[in-house]
């Protein structure tokens, strides 16, 4: 038959589409549970944590509600809940008295000082879990600033790092698992590898906040370590945030002189950097839930105008979504207690 006598019952043809219904599998939530493509776990987060001097003492910070400066008896009692409830690591920052600040913040390589002694504790305490110090100068220094400062209120890159490196010697010493070098010097990173190396602390990692914003979301935190700077501002150290490139060429850096783990600073403003840096390395990307993404939940909870524990995680799981395998966020513990077998499906 040739074609020109070939007809076509368009009545009773094949239909060329289809309505294809994707809310078949949002129907129940059991379901929903089993195609789920993103799942936040306990074993994402790692809970950062605030220490001070004295005994006896757990102090809300007025800015972050339901965070605290404890005092080392009453921190490693925390840290022991913390871990019963599957936390695995903590980020620890110390809250340093105004008589032990000085301009060079010289007592943050003293092997008697908070950070050294309160990491002893932990690991005696509670061996298991990863201890991750950091690596800055703003809370040792009288004016506020991650490096050293000139008679001209500029920030020494090269003198800073030589004081970065002594800070995590003692620190490896002490016993941390984990340096996380947050003050954005260049070299710092290999610097810090080296010097671990030639001590013996081959083993004790680097996390490495590679693209760290001067972002106004810090705020609540310098509250709590009462660190805020003295003058000016981080600028000149910390990313610009409108700068998306950069970020990759400070991760690449980073990389190359050692980190182990690379990090996002602040997270909720930069998933598109976390995303990015993401798939640039095969490295584990850390991204930092900060004090002022946690304050803007808590304060807009508490007023009545969103579900708290939704939104944490809703918050939380699109950080993961973007490429996150580590977060760090104020509201592990929460998470950790929500995220218990008896609660998990209640949340979600």
């Amino acid at each position: 038959m040739s074609s020109e006598n070939l007809t076509i019952d368009n009545t009773t043809s094949t239909p060329t589409s289809l309505i294809y219904r994707p809310r078949r599998l949002r129907r129940s939530a059991t379901l929903r549970r089993m195609v789920r493509e993103t799942i936040l776990t306990v074993d994402d987060l790692i809970y950062p944590m605030f220490v001070m001097e004295g005994e006896g003492q757990k102090v809300e910070i007025t800015s972050m509600p339901g965070c605290y400066r404890y005092t080392l008896d009453l921190l490693l009692k925390e840290i022991a809940e913390l871990h019963q409830l599957g936390i695995g690591a903590i980020a620890l920052f110390p809250v340093i008295p105004e008589a032990k600040k000085d301009d060079t913040g010289s007592e943050s390589y003293n092997p008697d000082g908070l950070v050294q002694r309160t990491v002893k504790a932990i690991k005696e305490a509670v061996p298991e879990i990863l201890v991750i110090t950091d690596i800055a100068l703003d809370p040792f220094t009288t004016h506020g600033h991650d490096g050293i400062v000139d008679e001209n209120g500029m920030i020494l890159n090269d003198p800073t790092v030589e004081i970065l490196v002594k800070m995590a010697i003692a620190q490896a010493a002490a016993g941390s698992d984990m340096v996380a070098p947050s003050d954005m010097m260049d070299g710092r990173v290999g610097a810090i590898r080296k010097a671990l190396d030639a001590e013996g602390y081959v083993d004790v990692r680097i996390l490495a906040y590679s693209a760290k914003y001067a972002s106004a979301y810090y705020g609540p935190f310098r509250d709590a370590l009462d660190s805020a700077p003295r003058f000016g501002d981080k600028k000149t150290y910390q990313m610009d945030s409108a700068n998306a490139r950069e970020a990759i060429k400070e991760v690449a850096l980073d990389i190359e002189e050692g980190a182990d783990i690379v990090m996002v600073k602040p997270a909720l403003a930069y998933l598109d950097i976390i995303r990015q840096v993401k798939d640039y390395t095969h490295l584990p990307v850390a991204a930092y839930n900060v004090s002022g993404e946690y304050a803007m939940i808590k304060a807009a909870a508490q007023n009545g105008w969103i579900d708290e524990k939704r939104v944490i995680l809703e918050t939380l799981t699109s950080m993961k979504r973007a490429g996150a395998d580590l977060i760090l966020t104020y509201f592990a513990k929460e998470v950790a207690l929500m995220l218990q077998p008896k609660n998990l499906f209640s949340n979600i």
